[in-house]
């Protein structure tokens, strides 16, 4: 009963003192400490094992089987790089900004590469109006998203053009839509930039209002997407296109540096909701994460982030549906494979002009490609029908076409019968037709069956076949041969009426070291620049 006397509701002895503690002992001590610090690396620890376990490192797409991928009845193929020894931590994108009030095009198109033991990021835009080879009419790069079916199938299509344009299938694919960029730019509060022009453009029919001034200045996120965006209408680049990729690459270079700044680590939560709900891509948040990483702590800078434009020309081209002509670009494809293999390969082994299928434009007008299979087997055709005098370009997304077109699917034309690499193909043979057809013979005539077709022929003999006879001219068509003359030995097109025998789009000559030449250079007589 000695200890029930309570003082301000504590326990006191009967002289009225509190109770004292039994002091530690110094083992006593160092145990309690020891459990505190044990207590505290624990905690780190599950930080650490759950950051760890929030940055990821991708892994990259297995390579399909090159061997069958590259062999069609025994006959070797060409065609982009899929698989080698690769440079140790060396990624490439798929970078796709998608106008989904303009119809969807992808009109953003941007290879990145990251080398992170370098801490080097390099991004090559690719124009909108770059020339592929598809088997439709309005061969612009940026309609092969919608035209490949959209989504999933849409991005393959898209994989397999810009890989034969660069030589390799890039890793991961980024699809964006245009909301993302501005509310990123909110996220890290606003992107000081200074605007080359007053913009100002307006589309009721997109909701696409416009208007930014001139000059060094803060933008938000709805001014950014502007700025983006901008192309045409009043102060519109006279370049069009191309202005605008100019534009976009010093705007994306500003927003990079913001994000990369220390204190925007802060905001990657922010960064991972944006890209969970206004990006598609193959890459998950936690890898997406990894690479932020590397490039916040790894110590990416500004001057180590280059942007640069695939190196082009311009070209005009007769539309068969449009009865117009349409402003292209095609590459330079030495200059394009010395900025691929300096900095976007993945492989330790320099890529060549054989893993490439280039567009070219002739001098009279018809196209070509560097593989010598022209998926399109009416590009050609409509020559005849272009009038002589030089005809307005127009854009294909502010025109309404004359003759809407079904796109051609592309034909196997088996083994042995690529016009630019056979060398025993029939001379009269026209580079820009079907690979699979005789030209220098009548479709609809058997010429080893009607004997009365060719009286200066053997009627069992195929006079498209015999290199060393003359077609028929009254059966060759003179609307899609140009009069282009197939060397045997060289295995290119030579252009009889050209000047000291000018080559007029040099194919792969299977006699030679495996590298193909370039073609298509000479000036295209309507050529200018872009609109």
């Amino acid at each position: 009963m000695a200890y029930e006397q309570k003082k301000e509701g504590a326990r006191v002895a009967p002289g009225g003192g509190k109770r004292q503690k039994k002091p530690l002992s110094k083992k006593e001590k160092r145990q309690r400490i020891l459990l505190i610090v044990l207590a505290v690396l624990a905690a780190l620890l599950c930080v650490v094992a759950a950051v760890a376990a929030f940055f990821q490192r991708p892994e990259l797409p297995k390579p399909p089987d090159e061997e069958d991928q590259r062999e069609n009845n025994g006959v070797e193929l060409v065609g982009p790089k899929l698989s080698g020894d690769r440079k140790k931590d060396f990624y490439t994108f798929l970078v796709i900004g998608r106008d989904t009030g303009g119809g969807g095009n992808t009109d953003t198109i941007l290879l990145a590469a990251y080398d992170i033991p370098n801490q080097q990021l390099n991004v090559m835009s690719i124009p909108r109006d770059t020339m592929v080879n598809v088997g439709w009419d309005v061969k612009k790069i940026n309609s092969v998203y919608n035209f490949g079916g959209k989504g999933e199938a849409g991005i393959d299509a898209l994989y397999d053009e810009v890989s034969e344009l660069v030589g390799f299938v890039p890793d991961y694919s980024i699809v964006v839509e245009w909301e993302a960029v501005g509310e990123l730019v909110d996220a890290v509060g606003g992107v000081w930039y200074d605007v080359p022009r007053n913009m100002d453009y307006d589309d009721p029919a997109q909701n696409l209002h416009i208007h930014v001034k001139k000059g060094y200045q803060k933008l938000d996120g709805k001014a950014a997407m502007g700025v983006v965006r901008f192309r045409e209408g009043k102060n519109g680049y006279a370049t069009g296109d191309l202005g605008r990729i100019e534009t976009q690459q010093g705007f994306l270079k500003a927003l990079v540096e913001e994000c990369l700044k220390i204190d925007k680590m802060t905001k990657v939560f922010d960064y991972a909701r944006i890209f969970t709900e206004q990006v598609t891509t193959d890459l998950t948040v936690n890898n997406l994460a990894w690479f932020a990483q590397k490039a916040i702590f790894g110590g990416l800078r500004s001057e180590n982030i280059h942007f640069i434009t695939m190196p082009c020309e311009s070209k005009n081209v007769w539309s068969r549906s449009y009865h117009a002509n349409l402003s292209y670009v095609v590459p330079n494809v030495d200059e394009l494979i010395a900025v691929v293999n300096e900095s976007f390969n993945p492989y330790l082994d320099d890529l060549t002009s054989k893993e490439l299928d280039i567009m070219f434009v002739n001098r009279d007008g018809t196209i070509g490609c560097t593989s010598g299979i022209l998926k399109d087997t009416k590009a050609n055709s409509s020559l005849g029908s272009r009038p002589s005098n030089t005809q307005p370009t127009v854009d294909p997304d502010t025109t309404d076409p004359v003759e809407p077109d079904i796109p051609v699917e592309p034909v196997d034309p088996g083994p042995g019968t690529d016009p630019g690499t056979d060398p025993g193909t029939d001379p009269g043979t026209d580079p820009g037709t079907d690979p699979g057809t005789d030209p220098g013979v009548d479709p609809g005539v058997d010429p080893g069956t009607d004997p009365g077709t060719d009286p200066g022929t053997d009627p069992g003999t195929d006079p498209g076949t015999d290199p060393g006879i003359t077609p028929d001219p009254g059966v060759t068509d003179p609307g899609t041969d140009p009069g282009y003359i197939i060397d045997p030995g060289a295995g290119q097109f030579l252009d009889p009426n050209a000047p000291n025998g000018d080559v007029q789009g040099a194919e792969n000559d299977p006699g030679s070291d495996g590298t193909s030449e370039t073609q298509g250079g000479a000036e295209d007589q309507t050529a200018s620049p872009a609109a």
